[in-house]
């Protein structure tokens, strides 16, 4: 009985290990990033997490500037904001209690682990490049907004905020958005330009060339 015990835990390894590597771990992390990941609200994907982060930043932000001459007002949206873009910086708000950061870099680390594997096509290798370039301009700005979020937290006066409450505006926008930083009218993936709603662009590519 032993003997048979062994047999069949041996066959049950190898059956497991033959799973494992049937499994192509580029399109498992690319899930990851576009369908569902453990720790996200409704374990939605990271960058689907990022999304409804950064829009409800966007919202708030919009609310700030709705009143640019009432510092308590201002200084409760923008609190919404940083809630929003860092759950790490502010533990309650409207937001879904993850935060842009945290869902973009997790973007960045997954797609990374997708180009990586040894599964990984040349599809997936170019436009992962071009998904964690972006997650990485989303946190950029995020880090850019709890600066100036910690600024409109300080402030005397309903001028002084106002000055940081219209640039965090525009930085939220682009969350989604990016930002056309050399001027040549188009918004791409590179460095400094694309935001969240372009890396969907590309997660999209990177799916269509996958097939899935």
């Amino acid at each position: 009985m032993v003997f048979v015990s062994t047999v069949v835990f041996r066959a049950v390894a190898l059956t497991n290990s033959s799973f494992a590597q049937d499994k192509n771990m580029a399109h498992v992390h690319m899930g990851h990033v576009t369908d569902s990941w453990k720790d996200t609200p409704d374990k939605k994907g990271l960058l689907t997490t990022a999304v409804q982060e950064a829009k409800i930043a966007i919202q708030h932000a919009g609310f700030a500037v709705q009143k640019l001459t009432n510092l308590d007002w201002m200084k409760t949206h923008i609190k919404h904001v940083l809630h929003a873009v860092d759950a790490d910086a502010i533990a309650e708000g409207p937001g879904l209690g993850y935060g842009v950061k945290k869902a973009a870099a997790g973007t960045a680390q997954h797609i990374g682990f997708a180009a990586n594997s040894k599964q990984a096509s040349k599809n997936v290798k170019t436009h992962a490049v071009h998904v964690a370039t972006m997650a990485n301009n989303t946190i950029a700005r995020v880090d850019e907004i709890v600066a100036l979020a910690k600024k409109v937290e300080t402030s005397k006066t309903a001028e002084e905020a106002a000055t940081y409450v219209q640039k965090i505006n525009t930085l939220s926008g682009q969350l989604l958005n990016g930002y056309d930083a050399n001027g040549d009218g188009k918004i791409t993936w590179q460095k400094g330009e694309g935001g969240l709603s372009e890396a969907e662009k590309h997660m999209g590519f990177m799916k269509k060339g996958e097939g899935i």
